[in-house]
């Protein structure tokens, strides 16, 4: 099993963070998750069987103001584990995605401010949106106790000890409003990829074989 966890978050307006920028946070969140993959798939590839994990997040399906670069970076992932899906499955190797809101973890105190400052004072009274939104996001967490990290190690673990073949390809983990509408959402994609592949007649490559 591989689970790729590792991840940046952002707070800031878009235009504000240079290409440099976007360079280093994809390097984590996008570039990182490629090479373990890299490392990580022959060995399952060769032994027949093995899961790869995809950290995502709520908004690697939808988008909010002031996460621009992450909603970038999460969306490439989730395109990342979609490909991996169909092109390791006659391996046996399965691909699963998980996709939690916001919890109250140290990853909020990390969070990556654009360089640009010149850039981000052009914006006059807006400028100060990002940080207000923030401030505001970490009252409602604390206002949410059940909006536990915990659950998303649970549901991991959950994924994990599911036998092969049995996992979903997306999980959801979040009680502030995002869980249902983008489970919903999951719902009718996968549907609308069911039926895509199977008009190209490539809808096999959704099931594994094991």
């Amino acid at each position: 099993v591989l689970i790729n966890n590792a991840g940046v978050g952002v707070i800031g307006l878009q235009e504000s963070y240079t290409p440099d920028d976007y360079k280093r946070l994809f390097d984590v969140n996008v570039f990182g998750v490629q090479r373990m993959n890299r490392a990580t798939i022959p060995h399952f590839r060769a032994q027949k069987r093995g899961l790869l994990v995809h950290v995502s997040s709520c908004l690697g399906r939808i988008t909010i103001p002031f996460y621009g670069p992450y909603n970038s970076s999460k969306w490439a992932v989730e395109a990342m584990a979609e490909n991996y899906r169909t092109e390791l499955s006659s391996f046996g190797v399965e691909v699963a995605l998980v996709e939690p809101g916001g919890f109250p973890t140290t990853f909020i105190d990390n969070l990556m401010r654009p360089s640009d400052k010149a850039r981000n004072e052009q914006y006059g009274p807006m400028a100060g949106a990002p940080e207000a939104a923030l401030t505001g996001f970490e009252a409602v967490l604390k206002s949410n106790p059940q909006q536990d990290p915990q659950e998303v190690a649970k549901a991991l673990r959950n994924l994990v000890e599911l036998p092969a073949g049995q996992r979903p390809f997306r999980t959801v983990v979040d009680n502030l409003g995002m869980g249902e509408p983008v489970t919903r959402y999951n719902e009718h994609l996968h549907e609308l990829t069911k039926g895509i592949y199977t008009n190209f007649g490539t809808a096999d490559m959704l099931t594994v074989k094991l």
